[in-house]
């Protein structure tokens, strides 16, 4: 048997067990595992969670708008997975990582204050939206460094536009990839969504963000020259693949992990060492583990709902004042 096979294997048996997991377990203690892994608050539901529901309008995108269609279902949480190893093709974005964060020692801490960011510009109102961009903006001007490039020492900068831009695709392709498989339909289609959240990669400072799927793929292309799967990539895959979660949660992360493998281009998973896992295998295991979750969790996550009594609230009262 081949070693993609085996993979393969272990992954339906990984699903199998950790869908007999969420059948026996309580829903609301699958739920709030699942929040604190993803919020980093031990309640499940931190306060700029609560804060979505006050505003003075819809936010950046709003009900109805592609960005919440894909942000608000449960495939980000693969798109997240395949993100993160998307960034660690570009040497200079995986420096910046390694030298200036506490990953290996706080995965989940670094977690939460991606989801908070990423929540916050798509759900929030404008105001709260900027003000998160500009929290991020400020981390990012501290993040400079060297590292060694293929003709020696090569500075890099997190606010540099052009390491700006990798990260910003290779969460776009991330996101709309998983949601291809697993997701629903995206209102105006995936050009509407790679459009949308063009405008969040602007809030913190991205320059020429691509606005339809050819121009994303153009943009990933032309980073061939400059991705490589040289040690410290490998080692952040290992960590990536291994990542601390709680004992409960391993075998469902790791359905996750191989769900983000199957849908990367098979020239970035070769750099990065990574093995081929059919999306005929992994397409079903992960669709029942995130149906599972969703049974666990609603409908809607706590952040769209606050979000959209928001929303409701505004439209009430501009329709009392009219």
């Amino acid at each position: 048997m081949t070693g993609a096979r085996h993979a393969a294997a272990a992954v339906s048996r990984q699903g199998r067990g950790v869908l007999s997991q969420v059948t026996d377990n309580a829903k609301e203690k699958v739920a709030a595992g699942f929040r604190r892994i993803v919020s980093g608050d031990s309640d499940g539901t931190p306060p700029w969670v609560d804060q979505l529901a006050h505003g003075t309008d819809a936010g950046y995108f709003g009900p109805g708008s592609a960005a919440w269609a894909v942000h608000g279902a449960l495939p980000t949480i693969v798109g997240g997975v395949r993100a993160l190893l998307m960034q660690a093709l570009h040497p200079g974005a995986l420096a910046g990582v390694m030298q200036h964060s506490r990953y290996e020692q706080d995965a989940l801490g670094r977690l939460a204050g991606t989801t908070q960011w990423l929540t916050v510009v798509t759900f929030g109102d404008r105001a709260a939206a900027d003000r998160e961009c500009a929290r991020v903006r400020g981390m990012h001007r501290k993040v400079v460094g060297t590292y060694d490039a293929a003709d020696g020492p090569a500075p890099y900068a997190a606010s540099d536009p052009d390491l700006l831009r990798w990260v910003h695709i290779a969460f776009t392709d991330s996101f709309l990839a998983t949601h291809r498989v697993w997701g629903g339909p995206i209102p105006g289609g995936e050009d509407a969504y790679v459009r949308e959240w063009a405008k969040a990669g602007e809030l913190v400072g991205v320059v020429d963000a691509p606005r339809s799927v050819a121009e994303l793929q153009e943009q990933i292309d032309a980073y061939a020259p400059v991705l490589r799967g040289d040690e410290a990539a490998h080692r952040t895959v290992d960590f990536i693949r291994n990542v601390p979660v709680p004992l409960a949660a391993r075998p469902a992360y790791s359905v996750l992990f191989a769900g983000a493998v199957s849908t990367m281009p098979a020239d970035h998973r070769e750099v990065l060492g990574l093995p081929r896992l059919p999306l005929a295998v992994t397409k079903p295991v992960v669709g029942a583990l995130l149906g599972g979750l969703s049974l666990a969790l609603g409908p809607a996550s706590p952040s769209q709902r606050a979000a959209a009594d928001r929303v409701s609230s505004l439209d009430e009262g501009a329709a009392a004042s009219a």
